[in-house]
């Protein structure tokens, strides 16, 4: 058995794959393999979902949410795509804090791999968790909530702890998003004021190929009646005015697949830069993203752009954005406001490779972290001295599963064996 990733980059081996339609199938399936990974969306650019023996996946077990608008949160599949989430929320008059680029994604995996939206004070999508439920070794169904002492190692876990069934996530009031982009905004004078940028919005994006002298765009979120955003009087952003509709963020195409700009709408509709109902990005691509702290944000910038010469013909573009920090014990963003410096890369892995030493080279100074589902160079022996809870979480990952049921050559490149 063989099957592709999404921008098939990588082909995702094993001897079974359990296309689950219950948490009893997921039992089961755990129960009697001797190796397991979980499969949720397939947006993974690497090994992580890889395993040599069973994949389950819980994308077509029932979302069946369930809302708790007194405790401000709602429960639901793993397996559920953000997108569909959302609308269902809205539909209720609620919200979550954030949503990442693409709606399409998993819950399950989103969470279990520190991916983010953006908003200098927004946490990633993983701070929203309030609970877990997780399908253990055994076979076991364990529930973890908002006070288990586990819950903080366990959110952003890899799948090396088990198959996570059900999700808590936190909820909020449904809220209006306006979205506006600039063009060729001068790289001098972002990095002369980043937070003026970077805190323009609700949340932001600065999309770049690094060797121009300005940016090609610059998209701000900003939440109607928050932000001092009433009409449409739209401010201009380091001087430049916003310039009406955005370019095409990867390649220009007949599908109108961003979402709106220009007026306000629903936060669903807004935060994510691709619809859910149109096809999501260009899928035939590979990815990397680096993490340093805010603090360091400007600096780490021009060391990238020192050597961008030698990588941009690889490049299709790079989005930079902000998250807030928080107490995840892997999430990149654990213990520092953080920036992203994310690189769309052509599907071409020689070249991807041959690019990435340059640059983990250039963020090394600055400690960056990578985006797990993502492609990089970095191992256990660097990256267990950028993550304060490292050694704690490689200690969950020993005791909940000591026979290494849910490790695979990814797990043990970052956590060591």
């Amino acid at each position: 058995m063989q099957i592709a990733n999404w921008a098939g980059n990588h082909d995702i081996t094993g001897t079974t794959l359990v296309e689950a339609r219950t948490i009893e199938d997921v039992q089961r399936a755990v129960a009697d393999a001797d190796r397991v990974r979980p499969l949720g969306t397939r947006h993974s650019f690497n090994d992580l979902p890889d395993t040599t023996g069973t994949l389950v996946t819980v994308t077509s077990v029932p979302a069946e949410p369930a809302l708790d608008e007194t405790a401000r949160t709602v429960t639901v599949g793993a397996g559920t795509r953000y997108g569909e989430l959302a609308g269902w929320l809205a539909g209720r008059g609620w919200a979550l804090h954030n949503l990442g680029s693409l709606p399409h994604i998993s819950i399950g995996g989103a969470v279990a791999t520190g991916t983010h939206g953006s908003g200098d004070g927004n946490g990633s999508l993983s701070t929203a968790v309030r609970g877990l439920e997780i399908v253990g070794p055994d076979g076991a169904l364990r529930t973890l909530r908002a006070d288990d002492p586990e819950l903080k190692g366990s959110v952003v876990a890899l799948g090396a702890l088990g198959v996570v069934v059900r999700v808590t996530l936190a909820v909020e009031p449904a809220y209006l998003v306006r979205q506006d982009s600039y063009r060729d905004v001068p790289w001098e004078a972002i990095l002369a004021d980043l937070p003026a940028v970077t805190g323009a919005g609700y949340s932001v994006s600065v999309f770049t190929n690094w060797v121009d002298d300005t940016v090609e765009q610059v998209w701000v979120k900003r939440r109607v009646g928050v932000e001092g955003l009433e009409d449409d009087d739209v401010p201009d952003l380091l001087g430049v005015p916003a310039s009406g509709l955005p370019q095409p963020l990867i390649v220009p195409t007949d599908e109108v697949n961003t979402t709106f700009h220009l007026t306000a709408g629903a936060w669903n509709e807004r935060l994510p830069h691709f619809r859910f109902d149109a096809t999501p990005s260009v899928g035939d691509e590979v990815q990397s993203e680096y993490f340093v702290a805010r603090e360091d944000a400007a600096e780490a910038l021009r060391a990238v752009r020192a050597v961008a010469p030698g990588f941009v013909d690889a490049l299709v573009v790079t989005e930079l954005r902000t998250i807030a920090a928080d107490d995840l014990w892997l999430s990149p963003a654990y213990g520092r406001d953080s920036m992203a410096l994310h690189f769309t890369w052509r599907n071409d892995m020689p070249a991807v490779l041959a690019a990435l030493p340059a640059i983990e080279a250039a963020l090394e100074p600055f400690g960056a972290r990578p985006h797990w589902g993502k492609v990089h160079l970095l191992d256990a022996g660097t990256l267990a001295g950028r993550y304060p809870r490292f050694d704690d979480a490689r200690e969950l990952v020993a005791r909940r599963d000591p026979d290494g049921k849910f490790r695979n050559d990814a797990v043990d490149r970052v956590l060591g064996r």
